[in-house]
């Protein structure tokens, strides 16, 4: 038998493998607490299980971890981190502030989205990641121990790859897994309905719509999900949850110059938010290569946050971090991937 990646493993797919070893069930909870809280790397470190239970572990499985292949530092601190999955390559960008360190994990290698304005998209679909890759980014990160946030905007559309994600979050959540608060970690989507909902029913996470537009045609231009599911589809589902008062949602919205940054869209987020309690961040645009669309301006930024916030919506901005580095999503791997295939202009 093939051997199988432990790291990543839930308890009850824990109790499974020890099972099927014929080891005791509590074996189990022993396993997830090298794995998860002592961090071993190696099946010798599990002090407590008998010689032979280690033995027969690494006889059948191993532990999926690695460090990363490089990384890069910005002068505001950001640092972009490089994994590679077989010959594949994937980035997780750690952005320390004063009153938070958050990591950026990713959740595909490329995408199928199609997003106009994203790197990653450009690779298209290579391959998903499993609950142990997403959770190496965590556990191999020099910087883990100093982690306050994750949040899983990193490559890929975590709604794509549902089932990794929710193990991932079960890993991290859970009392025998790292035991963090689900208000530590917060999920994107573009607005992947059926697994959205799944994600808000099976999971206390926070959610994170990027909308980048109120109208259906203008989002199609930049979002191929609206041919799919479309803003009223997506709006619905979010309306049909009460997400009480700890949990937040909140809608992303990159700015593009002349494209999406006029009083019309100001009104038109408006009418399509109102009576959802919500935040709406204002994200500055990170220029990738050949691409026709440019940022809007600082003033025009704050200005089109001021009148949103005149019209009772919770607009900030958010600082940009990382632009030295490739910090646009995918820009890194895209850069490594390439880099035997065209010149490094980026």
């Amino acid at each position: 038998m093939e051997k199988q990646d432990i790291f990543g493993k839930t308890l009850s797919e824990l109790k499974e493998c020890v099972t099927s070893l014929g080891l005791p069930a509590f074996t189990s909870k022993q396993i997830a607490d090298w794995l998860y809280k002592k961090n071993i790397t190696s099946f010798e470190e599990m002090l407590n299980l008998s010689k032979k239970a280690r033995i027969s572990l690494n006889e059948n499985y191993f532990i999926g971890r690695n460090q990363p292949e490089s990384f890069q530092e910005s002068v505001d601190g950001t640092k972009k981190y490089l994994f590679k999955t077989g010959d594949k390559f994937i980035e997780a960008a750690y952005l320390p502030e004063s009153n938070r360190n958050t990591l950026c994990v990713s959740s595909q290698v490329g995408c199928k989205m199609g997003c106009l304005f994203c790197m990653t998209a450009r690779q298209g679909f290579q391959k998903q990641l499993t609950s142990s890759e997403i959770l190496n980014q965590i556990a191999s990160l020099p910087e883990k121990e100093t982690l306050s946030n994750v949040v899983y905007m990193g490559m890929g559309e975590p709604m794509d790859n549902i089932d990794n994600v929710l193990k991932s979050l079960e890993i991290i959540t859970s009392e025998w897994g790292y035991a963090w608060s689900p208000r530590r970690i917060n999920v994107s989507t573009i607005g992947v309905v059926p697994a959205m909902r799944r994600f808000i029913e099976e999971s206390e996470a926070h959610l994170a719509v990027s909308l980048h537009s109120p109208f259906n045609e203008e989002r199609k231009q930049l979002m191929p999900i609206e041919n799919v599911y479309s803003l009223d589809e997506l709006l619905a589902a979010i309306r049909d949850y009460d997400f009480g008062r700890q949990r937040r949602i909140s809608f992303e919205y990159i700015m593009f110059r002349g494209v999406n940054d006029t009083q019309k869209h100001i009104d038109g987020l408006s009418k399509l938010l109102n009576g959802i309690r919500c935040r709406l961040n204002l994200i500055h645009f990170h220029p990738i290569p050949d691409s026709p669309l440019k940022g809007s301006s600082q003033s025009t930024m704050e200005w089109f946050r001021d009148k949103l916030n005149e019209k009772g919506l919770t607009a900030t901005i958010r600082r940009s971090r990382g632009e030295d580095i490739y910090a646009a999503c995918g820009l890194l791997s895209t850069k490594k991937l390439l880099k035997d295939d065209q010149p490094k202009d980026y």
